[in-house]
């Protein structure tokens, strides 16, 4: 995609920069702990499963040879519970009540359910005809020994977790969640209002609950004055201690915009600054290494709704690539656009709705109010769009909704 001005990269330059930059170290957890990191290698069944021949339902064990021998009368000599270990073997015209998950006799291939017997005293007696292996989960017939459970790069969910319970898998090897550092900069920002020249701190609550919304530990977050001094000390101490510090504010080109030659003058070595996207044309992204430590440092803009931009794509990709998701990138989907909105020299990020029309067709409806410094239209907004710049813009829009950023 073309964008405007000396130095700037594309929206797709910028998410290839976070692709390659060096994951987190591999922790080995248990299982539970492990909810919601990323998986470091291949997780491998060393069971088969079902563990053992069980029954399906709650019925009654029987031979297929009886079966075909037409006995529909059986005599019962026992009874099967799931998880209770039994050692019942069953003899021609006998049967043993099973329940659900029972473990079958070896001498028995079928199970009639409960609803086709009746049943007197020590007598059962099938009421319809059987197929042999009727009502079984055989052993291994879900998965074999050896059989991929998980892939690296996969992020273990609820559903992944059980998968990998039922396989009898107590620990995996996951990347380490970053530790991650927020410098809120600017004067003028403030949680309480010191004069009439000061604005309300929208970024810091922002940032924080985004985080947690993307099941990141609770990052440490702080307020720093345009000082240099003071800004020196508080990028110097983020950068030493945690994995990713990201900024607010001071990536322009005005006199008190210090995140980038503070930086570099700290150490960090920039790896791009300007993108050509609307909102957040002046981020900042760069690398910081000791021989001790190793962290990156993304500087956004300050303005609530290129902040709010720029988590949704930039930061969303940096953490996931962090922790070795296999494609860290946005999941950009497609939408019908049947509106018109004003072209521009660079790739335009924007808030708008989704929704399903008559037909079934997803579609995306612009909204007012898309100034970097406006955020109110987020009580409607849900989702972020992506339109082409210096383009006719298409029908068919790239778009990624809240919830999956």
């Amino acid at each position: 995609m073309s964008c405007s001005g000396v130095g700037l990269i594309t929206l797709d330059q910028a998410l290839e920069h976070y692709s390659a930059v060096q994951t987190l170290p591999v922790v080995t957890l248990p299982l539970v702990q492990a909810h919601r990191h990323v998986l470091a290698a291949d997780v491998l069944s060393t069971v088969a499963l079902p563990l053992f021949t069980q029954s399906a339902v709650d019925g009654y064990a029987l031979r297929s040879e009886d079966l075909q021998a037409g006995i529909t009368r059986f005599e019962l000599v026992g009874e099967i519970r799931a998880g209770i270990e039994e050692h019942i073997e069953i003899q021609a015209g006998q049967t043993v009540r099973i329940f659900t998950g029972g473990k079958l006799p070896n001498s028995a291939d079928t199970v009639a359910r409960q609803e086709i017997i009746t049943r007197s005293h020590d007598q059962a007696t099938l009421t319809q005809a059987l197929d042999k292996g009727a009502d079984i989960r055989y052993q291994g017939e879900e998965l074999s020994i050896g059989t991929t459970l998980a892939q690296q790069g996969q992020r273990l969910g609820s559903g992944l977790i059980a998968a990998l319970s039922m396989a009898g898998v107590p620990h995996v090897e996951v990347y380490r969640q970053p530790k991650i550092a927020v410098l809120i900069t600017g004067d003028e920002v403030n949680t309480q209002l010191d004069n009439d020249s000061q604005v309300f701190d929208a970024n810091a609550p922002m940032i924080r609950t985004w985080l947690k919304e993307h099941d990141f530990a609770e990052a440490h977050l702080e307020h720093v004055i345009d000082d240099e001094k003071i800004l020196t000390q508080a990028l110097s101490n983020a950068m030493n201690h945690y994995d990713v510090v990201i900024t607010t504010g001071g990536v322009s080109v005005g006199d008190y915009d210090l995140i980038r030659p503070v930086s570099m003058a700290v150490g960090a070595t920039e790896i791009f600054w300007q993108v050509a996207q609307k909102p957040g044309k002046p981020l900042y992204f760069a690398e910081y290494q000791t021989d001790h430590h190793h962290s990156y440092l993304i500087g956004l803009p300050g303005n609530p709704a290129a902040v709010l931009t720029c988590l949704a794509v930039h930061v969303s990709t940096l953490l996931a690539a962090l922790q070795g998701v296999t494609s860290p990138a946005p999941a950009w989907k497609k939408a019908r656009f049947n509106d018109s909105i004003k072209q521009d020299s660079r790739e335009q990020l924007v808030r708008m709705v989704l929704d399903v029309n008559e037909f079934g067709q997803l579609t995306v409806s612009k909204l007012g109010k898309q100034q970097s410094h406006m955020l109110s239209n987020l009580n409607r907004a849900n989702s972020i769009v992506r339109i082409p710049a210096r383009s006719d813009v298409p029908v068919t829009l790239d778009y990624v909704d809240f919830i999956s950023i």
